[in-house]
C-alpha cells in the first residue's frame, strides 16, 4: 500500500530520533535524510521534524543494532519509556510483553502497515508489572522484514481505537521490490546460559510489472540460563532438620546432575522460533492498488516449573517413583499469524483505503517431567505401584481477530496557509477468545503437578463484536500554527457504547522553537482474556484459583464482572532547534485512568497472615480440587480496583559533529521520566470485611516497581568502514513488596519486606566493520560490564530458609528492568545484495 509507505524506501535515519526529531547531519554513509510519518496525523507528506505530536521513528539500522533478532528489545533500547519485560511467572516466562509511558501493556496499540494486530491468547497472569498484558506478541514479526518503526507518545484513542491510551506503536514494513539482506547472528550470556543463534533472510521481486514483494524469513534458537540458588528443601540447614524434606531424609540427591541446584527456575525460557512475513503490492492501470501482507510464526518453548521433592509423591505400597525428585516443565507450542487484504485509490477527489485482516495465535499448554500424585496413589495398592503419565495435555489458550475498515481523505484548500485535510472511517472488528480443557490425566483431583490441566469448567469460548465511526479534521489556518482534531464514537456489545475526542496543537514561533500540546480521552473494553480467564496456578507450597470476574465465585467475594476503563491524557511540548546541527525536544504528559484493570493480590483461603471464609467459599463454588499437600490456598482476580494518575516527562537531544578524517559522530540524549500514583482504592466489599481485593504487591505493581526514570546517551561513529555504536542507559530505582504469607494493606505485618533496586548504569557496545562493500562484520554486547541487579531482601530470604521454601531459590528480583541474566555479548555478518 504506497499510500502508508510513502517516503518509506529511502527512510535511513542513522540514531533514533524522539519527539520528531531529525539530525541535522546522518552517518557519512547514509546521507542527510529527511522522514516522511504516517502515524498521528492523516495528513500525506508530513515529516517527523513537523510533527505535532510527540513521535519517535527507528529506522531498520538502529533496529538493527541489537544483540538478539528481537524486536521488543531493539524498540526497547531505544525508546526509554517503552520498558520490556525480563522475565515472567509460569507461562508468561514464555511470551515476554513490554509497556509504553508506565502504563499496561493493553494501552499500547500495535500497527502494521497502520493496521491493527491481533493479540496474544496467553495471557499475563501472575503479579507483577506486566500482569494482565495480552497485547500482541512482537517476537512473532520478523525483525529482518521492518523497515522502520514509528512509536507515537500520546494517546491516540480518537484516531485509531479507544484502548490507544498510552500511544501507538506502527511497524513499517519492507517493500523494496529488489535486493535483500541475509544476517547471521550467535551470542550468549558472559556468566553461561542463553545460547542464541539465529538467521534471518530478506529479499525483495518484482512479480509482474507493477508490483513488488517482499518475503522475511527468520529462525531464531534461545536456549536456558539459570540464575538461582539453591534450594532448602534439597540440602541440610539449621532450620530443616526436623522436616521431611532434606539431604538428611534422601541422600540420594548428591547423584543428582545438578546437585545442589536441582531447582532450575530463576531464569530464561528455552524456545525455537520460525516467523516469516511477506509484502506485496500491485498497482492497477487506473491508480487504484492491491495489498496485501502478513506474517506467521511457530514457536516452541519450555520454562523450568519448580523442583518437586522425592517423598512427595509415595504409593500405598511405598514406592517412591521420582528417587531423585523431579522437575517439571512447561511447554508452549504456539502458531500465530495474520493476513491483511486491501485497495487503495482515489474516486472524485478522495482517497480511499478498504481493508479487512484477520489474526489468530493458538497456544498449546503441556506440562513435561510431571507426574499427577492423587492418580498415582490412587491406582496404587498395598502391593502394587500406581500409575501417572509424565508428559500431560494442559489445554489451549486461542484468541483470534477479525477487523474491517474503511478510510476516506481528502484535502481542501479553503483560503489557510495550508490545505484542510478532511478523514472520515469506519471499522468493524470481532474478537474471539477460547480455553480448551486438558487431558483426564492433567485434571484428575489437583491435576499435573506445576500446572494443572484446565478444568471443564474453566473451558469455554467467548467473543465480542464492535463497531466504530471517526471523523478528523487536520487544519493550517496561519503558516505557524497546526491543528488537529478528532473524534471517534465505538459501540461494543457487551460494554455499550462511547464517544472519545482529541485534540493536537503545534505552533512554530520561528525556525528555531515550536510548541505543541494534545488533550484526548480514552476507552478501554477489558480482554476478552481478562474476563474469561481461569486456571489453578501452584507451587509446591500453594495452589491459587485465578478465578474469572464474571463468574458466579467470584460474586461471592463481591466482584461482579468488569467494567470499562476511562482515561483523559494531557501533553504540552517544545521543539527546538538552537543551531549548530542540535534538535531538541520536551514534552510533560499526564494520564488518569478510572476503573482500571489490574490484578489483585493474593487473597488467603488458608495459610496466610489473614484468612478470608469466602476465599474459602469462592474456591469450593469454582469446582476445584486443591492439592492435599500445599499449606496455603487463596484466589487471584482482576478487578476495576483501582484509580491511577500517571505523570512523565519525555526529552531528547540530537546532534552530529564532523571532524574529517576522524569520521563523523552523531550524538543523542534520550530521556524519560514516568511516575505512577494510585489515586484511589474502592472500598473493600462486605464479602472481605477486614482485608481488600489489593496488598502491598498489587499497588507497588503499578507505583514503585518500574524505574521512575531511563536516560540513554548515545554515540555513533563512523570512520571509513569502521562504525562503533556506544550508549549509555542509567535506569532509576526500582522496588516491590513480598511475604512468604502476603502483604495486606490492611494491618500489614512486620514480615512484609521491601525490596529495592538501585539505580544502574548500563553500556551498550557495537563495533562493525565493512569488509567488502556487500559485507558487514559486527561484534558487541549488551550491558558490557555484566552488571546485576540488587539481591532480593536479605531478610525475607532468611524467612525463606527458616521455613525451608523453594521460593529462596530467587536471587534477583524479577521485576528488575534490565534482566537477571547479566551481559550478553554476540556477533553477528550481514550481507547484502
Amino acid at each position: 500500500m504506497k499510500s502508508v509507505f510513502a517516503g518509506a524506501s529511502a527512510f535511513a535515519l542513522t540514531v533514533a530520533l524522539a519527539g520528531g526529531a531529525m539530525a541535522a547531519e546522518a552517518a557519512a554513509d547514509t546521507g542527510a535524510v529527511e522522514g516522511v510519518i504516517v502515524t498521528g496525523t492523516r495528513m500525506t507528506g508530513l515529516r517527523a521534524v513537523d510533527s505535532p505530536a510527540p513521535i519517535q521513528v527507528l529506522d531498520d539500522t538502529s533496529l538493527q543494532r541489537v544483540g538478539q533478532s528481537d524486536l521488543i528489545q531493539a524498540i526497547a533500547q531505544n525508546v526509554p519509556s517503552f520498558n520490556a519485560q525480563a522475565f515472567g511467572g509460569d507461562t508468561a516466562n514464555l511470551t515476554l510483553s513490554a509497556k509504553l509511558r508506565g502504563l499496561s501493556p493493553n494501552h499500547a496499540l500495535v500497527l502494521i502497515n497502520g493496521k491493527r494486530r491481533h493479540g496474544t491468547s496467553n495471557l499475563a497472569v501472575l503479579g507483577g508489572p506486566f500482569q494482565g498484558g495480552a497485547t500482541a506478541d512482537l517476537n512473532f514479526i520478523p525483525l529482518g522484514s521492518v523497515d522502520h518503526v514509528e512509536v507515537l507518545q500520546e494517546g491516540a484513542a480518537a484516531q485509531y481505537g479507544t484502548d490507544a491510551i498510552a500511544g501507538v506503536i506502527n511497524i513499517i514494513m519492507k517493500d523494496q521490490p529488489e535486493g535483500g539482506m541475509i544476517i547471521a547472528s550467535a551470542g550468549k550470556y558472559m556468566s553461561g546460559g542463553g545460547d542464541t543463534p539465529s538467521i534471518t533472510a530478506n529479499v525483495g521481486f518484482t512479480p509482474v510489472e507493477n508490483s513488488y514483494l517482499n518475503l522475511t524469513f527468520e529462525s531464531r534458537y534461545h536456549d536456558y540460563s539459570f540464575r538461582g540458588d539453591v534450594d532448602p528443601r534439597a540440602i541440610v540447614t539449621p532450620y530443616n532438620t526436623g522436616s521431611s524434606s532434606n539431604l538428611s531424609r534422601y541422600p540420594q540427591l548428591v547423584n543428582h546432575p545438578d546437585y545442589p541446584y536441582v531447582n532450575n527456575i530463576t531464569g530464561d525460557a528455552e524456545y525455537r522460533l520460525h516467523i516469516g512475513a511477506y509484502n506485496f503490492g500491485y498497482q492497477f492501470g487506473d491508480g487504484v492498488e492491491l495489498y496485501s501482507f502478513g506474517t506467521y510464526g511457530h514457536k516452541f518453548g519450555q520454562a523450568w516449573e519448580n523442583w518437586r521433592v522425592p517423598n512427595l509423591i509415595v504409593g500405598r505400597d511405598g514406592s517412591i517413583p521420582r528417587p531423585l525428585g523431579f522437575q517439571p516443565r512447561e511447554v508452549l507450542i504456539e502458531d500465530d499469524y495474520a493476513a491483511t487484504l486491501g485497495l487503495t485509490g482515489e474516486a472524485g477527489g478522495w482517497n480511499w483505503d478498504l481493508a479487512t485482516t484477520y489474526g489468530k495465535d493458538h497456544v498449546d499448554i503441556e506440562v513435561r517431567n510431571s507426574f499427577n500424585r492423587s492418580l498415582y496413589i490412587d491406582t496404587s495398592t498395598a502391593t502394587t505401584p500406581g500409575f501417572s503419565p509424565t508428559d500431560f495435555y494442559a489445554g489451549s489458550f486461542i484468541a483470534s481477530q477479525w477487523t474491517t475498515q474503511l478510510d476516506l481523505r481528502r484535502e481542501y484548500d479553503i483560503g489557510q496557509a495550508g490545505p484542510m485535510t478532511l478523514a472520515f472511517g469506519g471499522e468493524y472488528r470481532e474478537d474471539s477468545y477460547e480455553i480448551k480443557p486438558g487431558d483426564p490425566a492433567s485434571r484428575y483431583k489437583e491435576g499435573s503437578q506445576s500446572y494443572p490441566g484446565f478444568a471443564l469448567t474453566d473451558a469455554g469460548k467467548h467473543g465480542r463484536h464492535s463497531y466504530a465511526v471517526y471523523a478528523n479534521a487536520a487544519l493550517n489556518p496561519v503558516e505557524p500554527l497546526k491543528l488537529d482534531l478528532a473524534a471517534r464514537y465505538e459501540k461494543f456489545s457487551d460494554f455499550g457504547d462511547t464517544l472519545v475526542f482529541k485534540g493536537t496543537g503545534r505552533y512554530d514561533f520561528s525556525e528555531m522553537l515550536a510548541v505543541r500540546g494534545t488533550a484526548s480521552t480514552g476507552f478501554r473494553a477489558p480482554t476478552l482474556a481478562e474476563s474469561y480467564y481461569s486456571a489453578t496456578n501452584v507451587s509446591p507450597t500453594s495452589a491459587f484459583v485465578q478465578l474469572p470476574p464474571n463468574s458466579a465465585a467470584a460474586a461471592l467475594v463481591g466482584v461482579n464482572g468488569l467494567d470499562a476503563e476511562k482515561s483523559r491524557n494531557f501533553s504540552v511540548g517544545f521543539v527546538a532547534h538552537p543551531g549548530h546541527g542540535i534538535t531538541t525536544t520536551l514534552d510533560v504528559y499526564q494520564i488518569t485512568i478510572k476503573d482500571r484493570i489490574v490484578g489483585s493480590g493474593s487473597l488467603f483461603g488458608s495459610g496466610g497472615s489473614v484468612n478470608i471464609p469466602a476465599v474459602r467459599d469462592a474456591i469450593l463454588a469454582n469446582g476445584n480440587v486443591l492439592d492435599p499437600t500445599v499449606t496455603m490456598t487463596g484466589i487471584n482476580i482482576f478487578t476495576n480496583g483501582l484509580n491511577t494518575r500517571t505523570r512523565g516527562a519525555e526529552f531528547v537531544l540530537t546532534t552530529s559533529s564532523d571532524f574529517g578524517d576522524l569520521g563523523a559522530v552523531n550524538w543523542s540524549l534520550i530521556a524519560n521520566y514516568n511516575t505512577t500514583k494510585v489515586t484511589k482504592i474502592a472500598a473493600p466489599p462486605p464479602q472481605l470485611a477486614g482485608a481488600s481485593l489489593f496488598d502491598k504487591s498489587a499497588i507497588a505493581n503499578l507505583e514503585t516497581a518500574s524505574p521512575k526514570y531511563r536516560i540513554v546517551g548515545g554515540a555513533l561513529w563512523t570512520i571509513g568502514a569502521l562504525t562503533v555504536n556506544l550508549k549509555e542507559s542509567l535506569y532509576g530505582p526500582s522496588s516491590s513488596y513480598s511475604s512468604r504469607t502476603g502483604c495486606p494493606l490492611i494491618n500489614t505485618p512486620a514480615t512484609c519486606y521491601k525490596t529495592t533496586i538501585k539505580a544502574a548504569v548500563i553500556t551498550d557496545l557495537e563495533l562493525s566493520y565493512k569488509v567488502l562493500d556487500d559485507v558487514k562484520v559486527a561484534v558487541g554486547a549488551n550491558n558490557l560490564f555484566n552488571r546485576y541487579p540488587d539481591r532480593v531482601n536479605a531478610f525475607l530470604r532468611d524467612e525463606y530458609l527458616r521455613n525451608n521454601s523453594n521460593s529462596y531459590v530467587t536471587q534477583y528480583p524479577t521485576f528488575s528492568p534490565f534482566g537477571i541474566n547479566g551481559g550478553y555479548y554476540y556477533g553477528k555478518v550481514t550481507y547484502t545484495f
